[in-house]
């Protein structure tokens, strides 16, 4: 197991994750009853920016072997988020006490994974450089509705330079399974953002006079979706807590 994921499951670790691990792929998590799965997998196909799918389990298993042979959902996400009739309820630390049989668990790619590739290729980013949780807002954009899941797309913002954002979309556009190349650059009032030194979720970064703010579709989105169809039960993973898996960031590269 690799460290980060085992300081998790022992509870040594329950804050964001990015930063962490930057070699290897990471993971956005909702858990829902079999009986709404298939309504929010064609919310994912129907929106494949802000939730593309990794993996899906089938009900009450809760390893993702495709992601990494020892992988538990239930104690592998630093903190997770328990919602009941939309509404959140609790912010455990692990879900061994809620675990059902009839539970499926999603995996959808997480924008902290193309983040060691623009630091690979130059980039700074000013929430990593501060051991920050990324900023990400609500917007005005609406995802495409499936059964009762809709509600607007969440974006994650990095501020960079013109140039460099010019590169960050060259960077990001290579990794379509983790959001792939921004949907917004420039003024955030055009997708209805007010203010970024106020996010919906995350923490907020400075953008300099010389920066433009970037943003990327956020797999946060399922759970503007979820307050919206409001489900009996539901769990997800707490905004910038992620699912750490084996995979490695480059096997997820399209060119």
């Amino acid at each position: 197991m690799i460290a980060a994921r085992a300081a998790i499951r022992a509870g040594q670790f329950t804050g964001h994750t990015s930063g962490i691990a930057r070699d290897h792929v990471q993971g956005n998590v909702v858990i829902l009853p079999k009986a709404m799965a298939g309504d929010f997998l064609r919310y994912c196909q129907r929106n494949p920016k802000p939730c593309p799918v990794l993996a899906v389990s089938e009900p009450g298993d809760p390893h993702c072997a495709r992601l990494g042979a020892d992988i538990d959902i239930r104690t592998d996400v630093p903190r997770y988020r328990v919602w009941r009739d939309g509404e959140l309820v609790d912010e455990p630390t692990d879900i061994l006490a809620l675990w059902r049989d009839d539970l499926v668990s999603f995996v959808i790619g997480c924008s902290f994974s193309f983040e060691q590739a623009l630091l690979d290729a130059g980039l700074d980013l000013r929430h990593v450089d501060q051991s920050r949780n990324v900023a990400m807002y609500r917007t005005n954009i609406a995802t495409h509705a499936a059964g009762p899941f809709h509600g607007p797309m969440v974006v994650s913002m990095r501020p960079l330079r013109a140039a460099a954002a010019i590169r960050a979309i060259q960077v990001t556009s290579r990794f379509p399974d983790v959001h792939g190349a921004p949907v917004h650059i420039g003024d955030p009032s055009l997708i209805g953002i007010r203010d970024l030194a106020q996010p919906d979720y995350g923490d907020p970064v400075d953008v300099l006079p010389d920066e433009l703010p970037v943003f990327w579709a956020c797999g946060v989105t399922p759970q503007a979706a979820i307050a919206q169809a409001k489900p009996a039960f539901c769990i997800t993973h707490a905004p910038g807590s992620m699912l750490i898996t084996d995979l490695l960031n480059h096997q997820l590269a399209s060119f």
